[in-house]
C-alpha cells in the first residue's frame, strides 16, 4: 500500500482576520524578513491570490514571487498588499531591555 500525502498550506488554517493579524503581528515582531515575506503570503492565499495582487497593483506572478521564501519584496509591494488585505502597519518603540548596548 502506497502513502498517499497531501503537501501542508497554512493559508486553510488561517481564515480569520484575527488569526491573520496575530501571524502578521508575530512575523514583524521576529524582525524576520523571510518570515515577513512567507506570513503576508500565507495570508494572501488565504484570502485569494489573484484578488489580494489585483487591490496591491501587482501581477499575480510577481506576488507569488516577492512572498517567496526567496523573494523580497519593494515597500512599495508591501504597502501595496497590506492596505489590499486591509492590514495597517504600526511602529512602536522597541522594549530598551531588548536594544543591544552598542547602539543605544
Amino acid at each position: 500500500m502506497t502513502l498517499k500525502t497531501t503537501p501542508f498550506d497554512a493559508a486553510e488554517y488561517f481564515d480569520d482576520a484575527e488569526s491573520q493579524a496575530e501571524l502578521l503581528a508575530d512575523a514583524f515582531e521576529s524582525g524576520d524578513a523571510t518570515y515577513i515575506a512567507h506570513a503576508l503570503g500565507v495570508i494572501a492565499r488565504a484570502r485569494g491570490m489573484t484578488a489580494v495582487a489585483k487591490d496591491a497593483g501587482v501581477t499575480r506572478e510577481a506576488l507569488y514571487k516577492a512572498l517567496s521564501e526567496t523573494g523580497d519584496p519593494r515597500l512599495s509591494t508591501l504597502l501595496g498588499v497590506t492596505k489590499a488585505l486591509g492590514l495597517q502597519l504600526y511602529a512602536k518603540p522597541a522594549d530598551p531591555g531588548s536594544l543591544d548596548a552598542g547602539n543605544a
